[in-house]
């Protein structure tokens, strides 16, 4: 089984449409949706916007559904020159740029108690995703996607997180969602599509970029799952 994980109802419903022998159950208020896509069982979930509704999520499908991998889309904005507005980014590994005891010594990013700064993503389903963004002409870069539970539209804050972390692009759950799989020793991927440039700039209406980034996925997640084998 492959877990589907976003943040906003528009990131998952166009999946969710696709599914077949769909059921449905919801714990703490989340609504999963299980049901075939393509070769795979698949179970979808919309986890709610911030880290700590993203490990939530996370956490309960691996104890109620015990996918094989977990993988989080959505929207991101560029901190990358090479990625622009409706590109794709695929982490090859994923940091908490909010994340901060470097008071105490510690470099920033660093989880305490298990001292991570970066959870490395699944090297071979990254590699699929990337594949399968690649067969739809969509232009797509591996790197790290740090994510944070602030929106971040400042040029100058981009600047920053791309310096300290070597960053892509950001967001605000992939990080937890790596956090939640890598203490359960499950694969994990981030799939995101890129929302406005590294300078902080939308060029398209949010509506019309989110049905664009909509339909991208839907292509992206129905290629993946034709090909993966858990």
């Amino acid at each position: 089984m492959i877990g589907i994980v976003g943040a906003m109802e528009v990131e998952i419903e166009g999946i969710r449409s696709k599914m077949t022998d769909k059921k449905e159950k919801t714990v703490s208020g989340v609504r999963y949706v299980s049901g075939r896509l393509g070769k795979n069982e698949v179970v979808t979930a919309v986890c709610g916007i911030g880290k700590v509704f993203a490990a939530i999520c996370a956490q309960t499908m691996i104890l109620e559904f015990a996918p094989s991998v977990i993988i989080n889309t959505g929207v991101a904005g560029s901190l990358s020159a090479q990625l622009n507005v409706c590109d794709i980014a695929v982490a090859d590994k994923v940091v908490q740029h909010d994340m901060d005891t470097s008071p105490l010594g510690d470099p920033k990013g660093l989880v305490s108690g298990i001292n991570v700064i970066y959870f490395e993503a699944d090297r071979d389903v990254c590699a699929l995703l990337s594949e399968s963004v690649r067969e739809h002409g969509i232009n797509t870069v591996s790197g790290t996607i740090a994510s944070g539970d602030q929106f971040i539209a400042s040029k100058e804050v981009k600047n920053r997180i791309a310096g300290e972390f070597g960053a892509i692009a950001c967001e605000m759950e992939g990080a937890a969602i790596g956090h939640v799989c890598y203490v359960n020793k499950k694969p994990f991927a981030v799939l995101r599509a890129i929302s406005d440039k590294a300078d902080g700039v939308a060029e398209i209406d949010y509506p019309s970029f989110c049905k664009m980034a909509a339909d991208n996925y839907i292509k992206v997640i129905c290629s993946f799952c034709e090909k993966y084998v858990g």
